[in-house]
């Protein structure tokens, strides 16, 4: 299994709509794919086959969907286990999952937000505390897009700071997601990103939006990146620095060179960085 070794990390998404496309590309097109492993569990035949092919030339992400981290009914430990020996047998570099929920008596299949108090804090962190040790890594939590909060007792920076430090995990920041929350909630992303911990952020995502109204995003995954989400990511780097980032393609596939001048967008804007970084470097020791 290959890993990340290059400070410059550009992923796509790992969609069976782009199978014959994945395979074929060159070696270096992407840095690295990303899967959700819940729909790969289990997989066998042609595409499980395919899986490995990839899984041997791209080091390989996982980005849960239904492990429900916000959800009342107990963790689903089989899903757990078996989760764990995918990431196992693909050598996944990196583990995430979404910060909601996804379950309330059976799949609601969709990711729900979780309510921002203190009650929800200690529950959610307790969860992904759980979460690390079956799955015997330290694990990264995603922001996720929300449209209507359930209750707020404390702002949406305030909850998520507040689970990272509890549950001692990283944060999956994803900047589509920041753009159209601060859009949608009326907040400052620029404010957002000054608060985060630095040291807690492990990597990004960026990704489309539709734009409904001035003062309404929808988070879709079906479009290309825009370019306020591209300002945003340039800053997220200057405020965190370079950390592996994915676009995140779900439908309405283009054809994949498409999507690579997006990948090679996100590498040209990491080499800008570091380039710069490496500058101020040899400024002071000057």
């Amino acid at each position: 299994m290959r890993t990340l070794e290059s400070q410059t990390s550009a992923g796509l998404g790992l969609r069976r709509g782009l199978m014959p496309e994945l395979l074929a590309m060159d070696d270096g097109a992407v840095d690295f794919l990303e899967l959700a492993p819940d729909n790969w569990i289990g997989v066998g035949g042609r595409f499980g086959e395919q899986l490995g092919q990839l899984a041997t030339r791209f080091p390989i992400s996982a980005h849960g969907l239904s492990l429900s981290l916000g959800g009342v009914a107990p963790l689903d430990m089989e899903l757990l286990r078996r989760t764990r020996e995918l990431n196992q047998r693909l050598g996944v570099v990196m583990y995430s999952e979404h910060l909601s929920y996804t379950t309330d008596d059976g799949q609601l299949y969709d990711l729900m937000p979780i309510p921002f108090t203190d009650e929800a804090v200690a529950h959610v962190a307790a969860r992904i505390r759980q979460v690390q040790d079956v799955l015997e890594r330290r694990i990264a939590v995603e922001n996720v897009s929300y449209y209507a909060a359930p209750y707020q007792a404390l702002t949406e920076i305030d909850f998520i700071n507040a689970v990272l430090a509890e549950a001692d995990c990283d944060l999956l920041l994803d900047v589509n997601n920041l753009y159209v929350n601060a859009i949608n909630h009326g907040y400052d992303a620029a404010d957002f990103l000054a608060r985060l911990p630095a040291e807690r952020v492990a990597q990004y995502h960026v990704a489309g939006h539709y734009d409904e109204d001035i003062d309404l995003k929808v988070d879709t995954h079906g479009a290309p990146v825009k370019d306020d989400v591209w300002t945003l990511l340039d800053a997220a780097y200057r405020r965190f620095g370079v950390r592996p980032t994915l676009l995140e393609r779900d439908f309405n596939f283009p054809p994949l060179h498409e999507l690579l001048l997006e990948t090679n967008r996100i590498r040209t804007m990491q080499l800008a960085h570091l380039d710069r970084q490496r500058l101020l470097e040899q400024t002071r020791a000057a």
